[in-house]
């Protein structure tokens, strides 16, 4: 199977946070383009959970007020199996 093609980006660091990366990925005994790489895949899978969870939280207060009358209804069942 062909690998995935690749695209070289340039980013400009500070020189505090170069040095931060270069001492990381000495650390981690990786490369500084597979550290950052990384670390760029991970801000993005936390982006999108973040996206989800407020979707979530968008649907649940849509049908808050729906819930709560469904759950009026039905209190008697809870109190007939006391």
């Amino acid at each position: 199977m062909p690998a995935a093609a690749t695209k070289k980006v340039i980013v400009d660091f500070s020189e505090r946070l170069y040095n931060e990366t270069e001492a990381a990925a000495h650390e981690l005994s990786t490369n500084r383009s597979r550290l950052v790489r990384s670390a760029v895949e991970q801000y993005l899978k936390n982006l999108q959970q973040q996206k989800l969870e407020q979707s979530l939280i968008e649907g649940y207060q849509c049908n808050a007020e729906f819930d709560r009358r469904i759950a009026e209804d039905f209190a008697f069942v809870d109190a007939e199996n006391l």
